[in-house]
Formats: C-alpha cells, sequence, structure tokens
C-alpha cells in the first residue's frame, strides 16, 4: 500500500477452522484509479491491427474488450490487491491463501467503477490451543529390559561368520552342522498326493546349508539330521500357509535329499587378537563393556520413548483446538515429502511408489498422523507457554553444531530452518522432562494391544505397504542416529520440501 492510499474500512469476524472473515469496504475513488488503470494497461497491451502497440485508443479498447472483460480484470486484480492490504493492516498473521466469501459474478455485475465496492473473503490463522489439563496424568508404560546375553551373542556371531569349516567323518550330521546336499522336490496339487508336480528351484546340487532352525521349510533341516554322507533320504513335508510363493502355500511335498558331506564350524580363539580384528578395541573386557553399555542405553532409550509416547498421547487428548485446513495440508505434504525422500535414499523408485492418482490417497492414509502431529506440537508450546519453559542459547548452539558437522552435504542444508527443528527437538524434550516429573508412569514388562481389523486394501494401501517394508528395514538403527537422519532431511532447503 502507497503512503498516499487511503486506509481501507475492514470489518473482522471470527469463523470456524481458525478462520478470520473479512468484509472489505473499498471506495469510490480507489475503485474508480483500479478501473482506468486497467484500461491504460490493455491500451498498451492490445494488439489491434491497423494501430501500432500502445497506440491504441482507449474507444477502440472499449468496443474491442466490452466493459464486462475490462471490469472482471480490474475486479480480480483490486480484491488481490486490497486483500494483502487488508492482512497488513489489521495485522492479521494470515496462513496460506484467502478464500473469497462473496460470489465473483455478483459482484461483477454490481461493480461500477467510481462507486463504493464492498466484498467478503476469510483467510486461515495460527490455531490457539488450550488444554483441560497437562499435569498429574497416571500413565502405563513398557519397560524395555536389557538383555545380559546380547554382547556374547554379537560375539558370538562374529567368530561365526569368521569360522574355518571343517569336513567330519565317522559320525551323522548335527544340528550346528553345515551340510552339502543335493536334493530335489515336488509337490501335490490334491490332499490324495497324486499327480506330482516339480518345484521351480526345488532342485540343486552340492547345495550347502547350515543346520539351524528357521532354514528353509519346517521340516527340512530335522530331516538332515541323523543322516550320515552318501545317505539319500525321501522327505515328506508340507509348505506353510503363508508361503511366499502362492502356488505352494499349504501344498504337501516330497524331497529326495542326497547328504554328500559333513562340515564342522571352528571358531577362531576367543582372545584380544581377535577383538582386534574385528573391533577398535585392544581386549576383550573392553569390547564386552562397550557392548554392555550400547545394549543398556538402547534399552533404556526406548523405555524413555514409550513414556514419552504415553505421556505425549495422554496430552493431546487434553488439547481443545480447531485445526485450519491449511496447517493440516502442509504437515500432511510435510509427512509424504519426508517419507519419499527416505525412500528414495534407498534407492527406490518413488515415482512407481507414488503415481500421480494414487497420491490423494495416501493424503488420506497420512490426514489422522498429521492432525496429531500438529495437536501435539500445539500442546506443547502451551506447557512450555503455562510454565515459562525455555531453550538456552547456549544449549541450542551446542546442538546445532553437534548437528552440523555431522551432515556431509552442507551446501543444501537451509540453516534457519535446522535451527528451528533443533529448538523444537529441545523444547520438546524439555516439556517431557516437565511433564515427568508432575505425572505418575508406571513401568510394565509387556503391554497387551487389542488385534485391530486390517482395512479393505486400497490403491493407498497398495502404495504405502511397500512403503511399510523399507520403514521396517530402518527398524533395528539406533534411536539417536534415526534422529539424526531425520534432522538432516528436515534441514534441506524448504523449496526441496514444498516441491
Amino acid at each position: 500500500m502507497s503512503k498516499t492510499q487511503e486506509q481501507l474500512k475492514v470489518t473482522q469476524e471470527q469463523l470456524p477452522g481458525s478462520q478470520i472473515g473479512l468484509e472489505i469496504e473499498i471506495s469510490p475513488e480507489r475503485s474508480r484509479q483500479a478501473y482506468e488503470q486497467t484500461v491504460t494497461k490493455f491500451m498498451k497491451s492490445a494488439q489491434i491491427p491497423g494501430f501500432r502497440r500502445g497506440k491504441v485508443p482507449r474507444q477502440v479498447v472499449l468496443q474491442r474488450y466490452g466493459a464486462m472483460q475490462l471490469k472482471a480484470a480490474t475486479l480480480e486484480e483490486l480484491v488481490e490487491q486490497t486483500f494483502k492490504e487488508a492482512i497488513a493492516q489489521e495485522k492479521i498473521a494470515a496462513l496460506g491463501n484467502f478464500q473469497l466469501r462473496s460470489s465473483f459474478d455478483e459482484m461483477l455485475t454490481q461493480f461500477e467503477p467510481g462507486s463504493v465496492m464492498t466484498y467478503s473473503a476469510s483467510i486461515d490463522v495460527p490455531p490457539k490451543a488450550t488444554l483441560k489439563r497437562y499435569t498429574e496424568f497416571k500413565v502405563t508404560a513398557e519397560e524395555v529390559k536389557h538383555d545380559p546375553t546380547q554382547a556374547d551373542r554379537v560375539i558370538d556371531e562374529q567368530r561365526a561368520s569368521r569360522s574355518t569349516l571343517i569336513p567330519v567323518e565317522g559320525r551323522a550330521a548335527e544340528l550346528g552342522d553345515v551340510a552339502v546336499i543335493d536334493f530335489s522336490g515336488q509337490y501335490f496339487l490334491g490332499e490324495d498326493k497324486e499327480d506330482p508336480q516339480d518345484i521351480e528351484g526345488g532342485s540343486a546340487e552340492d547345495f550347502q546349508v547350515e543346520l539351524s532352525e528357521g532354514q528353509l521349510i519346517p521340516g527340512f533341516i530335522e530331516g538332515i539330521v541323523g543322516m550320515n554322507p552318501e545317505e539319500t533320504k525321501e522327505l515328506e513335508l508340507q509348505f506353510p500357509e503363508g508361503y511366499f510363493q502362492e502356488e505352494l502355500a499349504g501344498k504337501s511335498a516330497v524331497f529326495s535329499v542326497t547328504l554328500k558331506e559333513v562340515k564342522t564350524k571352528e571358531l577362531p580363539e576367543l582372545d584380544d587378537e581377535f577383538v582386534k580384528e574385528i573391533s577398535e578395541f585392544e581386549t576383550l573386557a573392553e569390547l564386552r563393556t562397550f557392548l554392555e553399555e550400547r545394549y543398556q542405553k538402547e534399552a533404556q532409550d526406548k523405555t524413555n520413548e514409550n513414556i514419552e509416547t504415553k505421556l505425549l498421547d495422554a496430552l493431546v487428548e487434553e488439547v481443545e483446538v480447531d485445526l485450519p485446513e491449511t496447517v493440516i495440508i502442509n504437515e500432511t505434504n510435510f509427512l509424504i515429502n519426508q517419507l519419499a525422500s527416505r525412500l528414495q535414499s534407498q534407492g527406490m523408485d518413488v515415482k512407481r511408489l507414488f503415481p500421480a492418482n494414487a497420491l490423494d490417497g495416501l493424503r488420506d492414509r497420512f490426514r489422522d498422523e498429521a492432525i496429531g502431529r500438529v495437536k501435539r506440537t500445539l500442546a506443547l508450546a502451551e506447557v512450555a507457554a503455562q510454565e515459562s519453559l525455555k531453550i538456552e542459547t547456549e544449549a541450542l548452539e551446542a546442538r546445532y553444531q553437534e548437528v552440523f558437522d555431522q551432515i556431509d552435504d552442507k551446501k543444501n542444508i537451509d540453516r534457519d530452518r535446522l535451527r528451528e527443528v533443533l529448538e523444537d527437538e529441545l523444547l520438546k524434550e524439555k516439556v517431557v522432562s516437565w511433564l515427568k516429573e508432575h505425572s505418575e508412569v508406571t513401568l510394565v514388562d509387556k503391554i497387551e494391544v487389542e488385534p485391530e481389523a486390517l482395512p479393505e486394501a486400497s490403491d493407498a494401501t497398495v502404495e504405502t505397504t511397500a512403503t511399510a517394508v523399507a520403514e521396517d528395514e530402518q527398524s533395528e538403527a539406533a534411536p539417536e542416529e534415526q534422529k539424526k537422519t531425520t534432522r538432516r532431511r528436515s534441514a534441506k532447503t524448504k523449496t526441496e520440501e514444498e516441491s
């Protein structure tokens, strides 16, 4: 708005969904000026045979384009300009684009340059959350206990991976051995075990298999145990109902197995020299201590995450807020972009997983999660405001530097966005800590969850099934590493996130 331009007459109205309705009155002089500016633009830009560009007379423009077209162009620009001016004039923290509430066709019919014009529009504004309560929660969370055998299991796995296979003579195959076999299999179409069919990929020679539970289909390994070299045996087995090859699922089968050789694993000595070979530590004691502390911390981190989840779930239940659609859409798009970025980093074809015709279904799938995330953020901010919880500048800078130093591609990092993400993270930690101190948390060994009915398959669920598999592959990552990865993605340029 120019310095000489008079203020608009604006009337505000609070609307549902965290919207502000504005009735804006445009003065006769402003409407006349806007119309004249439109006519002048048309005179300068019109290309009409017989006239040089920019030299078309006013009357010719009026006859060529007609009053309604000129008025429509005037109205479109006038509404756009005056609404922005009204937002600035009234100091409204607007979100997204405005929605015209007045009928444009009616406005066009009534519009007369030099006369007063009034129209109504609405805009989303930041929602105001209120908490019915935010203290003295009573929650039950699952305690993840450290498995004291985990460190030894990891060390044993390292020894097994570096073992040497030694041929065995004079005894039958035992669990833990490695067997070299020839085998071929057939399955039966009916229950009467007639009409045998060759199993695709169901035969091999000099096939090496470790004789341990869970290998191959049920009964196969057990059938080999006890066999002697050069012995041939018929194994009558059944494929599991959920077998990945659908034509074999639940079918009876017979395998002809010849044991050709039995080998046993000779493990390397478990000493300091072995430890130096597999790790950065000098002694077995140091490695064990490191693993014990790591797995104890992981168990405690998972327990803390369970407590945090329960407290935040309880907090969100107490939130009263009218969310604007703009906020929900933005958060939904953020979740989809975040997922797409994660899958793409794993080498998956995002365009195949998320075709354009599946995006609406994907947005529906993420909508509830987006709403929950927004409510949680607002609830945390409200607790922080009520209890005057703030993040010290020194703590934020220390966390920022820690994370920034770990980022490889620093050129594409939006540093301000990274600080925002880390500040939110630190504030969340502080609020959760406060909630723990002012709530009653009961830890239990395991929480039984009622199984939910599975939804019917749809385009959206088909697309998200593939993403769930990819997410499961990352589930073994340490919690802290997952947080670091999320920070790096969230810190990418806003252009990338919004594309």
